[in-house]
């Protein structure tokens, strides 16, 4: 266990380390070796900052012989879309103070969670909810956007998005729709 002082990132979040366990070959739990300890972000061109915390590609998730350490080591080299087809992404996303993400929707099931300060999560029918640290958001394949309530600190949110069914509203397939955010791919080729 670590007896040093949390580091803080230059947005005065936390850094967040994120710790992945293992078997040795005696079949003990240990923590892996194989994945940095300490995650990897990535600025977008809004200023939004995407870290990539794990993914999987298949449900359920093959573990044997490190096949998912191996799946989610080409992830962080060829970056997925928001979510994977038949798989799992766990992603944290950092917001800038006042900031507000275009409308978006994924074809996935998301749970959303504030870990820092106050979002609003806003649908485009045009209702709005305050979420503050702790509160979780069941997105199902709505159209939507994330607001920073706060105008002068960061916020934080821990993503999980899966794949769903297609999805039929009013006898129309709803599609996944980024809305433009900058630096994101779809999620199907």
């Amino acid at each position: 266990m670590s007896s040093q002082p949390p580091k803080t990132l230059d947005n005065q979040l936390p850094a967040i380390s994120r710790f992945i366990t293992d078997h040795d070959k005696e079949g003990k739990a240990v923590f892996s070796s194989r994945v940095e300890e300490e995650l990897q972000w990535q600025e977008l061109a809004d200023g939004a900052r995407f870290c990539l915390g794990f993914t999987t590609h298949k449900t359920p998730v093959d573990m044997s012989n490190g096949k998912d350490l191996s799946d989610y080591e080409q992830d962080m080299i060829n970056k997925p879309g928001i979510m994977i087809p038949g798989g799992t992404v766990m992603r944290l996303v950092d917001m800038r103070p006042g900031s507000t993400s275009p409308m978006h929707r994924t074809v996935s099931l998301d749970y959303g969670v504030v870990l820092e300060g106050e979002v609003e999560l806003v649908l485009d029918s045009g209702e709005v909810r305050l979420m503050r640290r702790g509160d979780t958001a069941v997105q199902r394949c709505t159209n939507h956007a994330w607001r920073n309530a706060s105008q002068s600190k960061w916020a934080r949110m821990l993503y999980v998005l899966q794949e769903s069914e297609p999805v039929v509203v009013g006898g129309k397939v709803l599609d996944e729709d980024y809305g433009g955010i900058p630096g994101v791919r779809p999620s199907k080729p």
